[in-house]
């Protein structure tokens, strides 16, 4: 895998020391990168690959091919010139978390089994393997023992295994204990990033090729309509438009096959669906989502119980909001403690950070934060369409895996596994498709007999009963746990979308959140340099408005400014200008990647686009 991090701070004295070139070599992909200094940075300053200081040309050569081969044996990958270069490869997959990763493991482990040889390349908007991978996570290994049954042997991140399972009711000043309906047992609290950095390597020893930093940020199709690929960001574009000393062009990475594999509210996916009606085929419902916000803190020893794990409901949402909380204890006193709130919240007044800063300080929280430290911080949005929404999976040249279709079994709070799992399936019948002649729709066959859509439809009511409120929602999700079990004819529908759920600011009152007092809660300021985020600043903003006019017109006077409050990274803020009128001020480069502004603005006038590769946040223990 090519770490740049890894790749600067082993070569730092060097470039130091001569201020010119630095050339490595990535043997296991014959991969040859040189970077060329644009002036000589000081040894101890840190090296953003990224950073104008520095002009990239990659080439890449890839060892002898067989005959049957249709990959050339090298390539130039950037280029500064006009017109972007193309790099050829059999399978193309966007996204290195667990769906990408594993249909990329899967495809490689199918090319030892039959003798035959794919070329497989899995690129990824983070500076490296698992920067922007965040979750939970209490880990059912189901699909990784399919995938990888080794795993333990091979030393997986995986260590932890679920110690105690505990469910509480949250009142203001109390928790009360309920039945568990979580099934934890022989399940792990692990760190997905750290997984995913993991299952990299594996993938690389496979023969896949990972390029992380660069972002997919165009569908690419031929004369018939059909995929043929994806284009890259151009680097070094300033906010004006105009070209940088250290612009790179973009480059067009084409494949026989496509896979999606982006996470949750997939930009490319969403684009993808939209123009083939994937939804309406495959006779889905809209996708409904939550936020998830995340804290990872380091505890004292006497407090640490490796492998417990908490869920709760209730405070601090009000009943008509569905979400809850989680602590998971991870290894070496660290725990991981977050909220989850559904995106169809009507109050515009709710502040999903300002909820989770108020949880911290509840009784039965409280006491295992007290004398720890934060160590990293993150947000992510989740599907929680479930069953209903999965659209159907396949387009021209491609398919949609992971959580870009949305496969997240909302009362287990698990995705990875299924997520694996599609990608796994996806892998399987695109090896056919490309060997054996058989058609990609097979792919939907495969999911529909498969252990993703006996647990997804057996689960499928469970989130939109709390459609009806909390108390509702508890009784009949126990119902369907402990008398259904998902066995019954009839299936419940979801709400409004989640942006039509945003009432008029009218019709509630101003919540008033209590000031971070610096131990327990904390400014966004504070959590963001917590999260390690980064984006260049002078380059085009990534959040952009399809109308200009309409948060000063319709989201600040009907609605109360709700992107200010939703967002958990303070990307969005109205400030007076020289007219003393308030307009909307767009922090770009505080963006967590989250997705939320994507979903909930009340008129879709945000639309979220990738930046420049490398940028967003660097999670290492989410």
């Amino acid at each position: 895998m090519l770490n740049f991090h890894s790749l600067f701070s082993k070569s730092k004295s060097k470039i130091a020391s001569t201020g010119y070139l630095l050339r490595a070599t990535t043997t296991s992909q014959c991969l040859h990168t040189h970077i060329t200094t644009l002036h000589t940075p000081n040894a101890n300053n840190s090296h953003n690959l990224f950073s104008p200081r520095y002009s990239l040309a990659f080439s890449f050569s890839t060892p002898p091919a067989r005959s049957s081969s249709r990959v050339p044996t090298s390539r130039t990958f950037c280029t500064a010139s006009s017109e972007r270069e193309t790099i050829e490869y059999d399978v193309v997959i966007v996204g290195a978390g667990p769906a990408g990763l594993s249909a990329a493991i899967r495809l490689k482990q199918m090319c030892r089994e039959r003798n035959a040889d794919l070329t497989v390349c899995v690129l990824d908007k983070g500076a490296e393997v698992g920067a922007h991978i965040i979750s939970g996570n209490v880990f059912e290994p189901r699909a990784l023992n399919e995938l990888l049954p080794q795993w333990k042997e091979q030393e997986a991140p995986i260590t932890t295994p679920v110690s105690s399972d505990k469910f509480w009711f949250l009142t203001k000043g109390s928790a009360i204990s309920l039945p568990s309906p979580f099934s934890n047992k022989g399940n792990y609290v692990i760190s997905l990033s750290q997984l995913v950095r993991w299952m990299g390597a594996k993938a690389e020893e496979l023969g896949v090729e990972i390029y992380p930093g660069f972002a997919a940020n165009e569908i690419l199709y031929d004369a018939n309509d059909k995929v043929i690929g994806i284009g890259t960001n151009d680097m070094g574009i300033a906010k004006d438009g105009s070209k940088k000393e250290n612009f790179q062009r973009g480059v067009e990475i084409k494949g026989r096959i496509t896979l999606l594999a982006e996470g949750c509210r997939g930009s490319l996916s969403e684009k993808i669906m939209k123009k083939y009606n994937l939804r309406e085929k495959g006779g889905a419902e809209h996708q409904t989502y939550a936020l998830g916000i995340k804290e990872v803190w380091e505890i004292d020893e006497e407090k640490h119980q490796p492998g417990a794990v908490i869920h709760t409901l209730g405070w601090p949402l009000d009943h008509k909001t569905y979400g809850g909380s989680f602590l998971y204890h991870m290894k070496d006193n660290q725990i991981s403690i977050g909220l989850v709130v559904a995106l169809n919240y009507q109050n515009p007044f709710l502040n999903p950070y300002e909820e989770f800063q108020k949880l911290k300080h509840h009784p039965a929280i409280k006491p295992f934060l007290e004398g720890g430290t934060v160590i990293q911080y993150g947000a992510r949005t989740l599907n929680e369409g479930g069953f209903q929404s999965i659209p159907y999976p396949v387009f021209p040249g491609g398919a949609i895996i992971g959580c870009s279709a949305g496969f997240m079994n909302v009362p287990k709070i698990k995705g990875t596994h299924t997520a694996m799992k599609s990608g796994m399936l996806a892998a399987e019948v695109t090896f056919s498709a490309l060997n054996e002649g058989v058609d990609m729709d097979t792919y939907w066959d495969a999911l529909r007999n498969s252990w993703i859509w006996e647990e997804l439809h057996k689960s499928r009511n469970y989130r939109p009963a709390f459609e009806y409120g909390l108390i509702p929602g508890l009784a009949l999700s126990g119902l369907e746990h402990y008398i259904f079990k998902g066995r019954h004819s009839f299936t419940l529908k979801h709400g409004k979308p989640d942006h039509e759920a945003t009432n008029a600011a009218r019709f509630h009152s101003p919540i008033h959140y209590p000031k971070a007092d610096g131990v327990l809660s904390f400014d966004v300021p504070s959590s963001l340099h917590r999260s390690n985020t980064n984006h260049e600043h002078d380059q085009p903003p990534h959040l952009r408005l399809r109308d200009p006019k309409s948060p000063e017109l319709i989201n600040l006077p009907v609605y109360a400014a709700p992107e200010s409050r939703y967002c958990p990274a303070r990307v969005y803020e109205y400030a007076a200008d020289e007219k003393n009128q308030m307009k909307l001020q767009i922090n770009a480069q505080n963006c967590l990647h989250c997705k939320a502004c994507d979903i909930k603005d009340p008129k879709q006038n945000i639309e979220w686009t990738v930046p420049e590769g490398g940028g967003g946040p660097g999670y290492s223990v989410m």
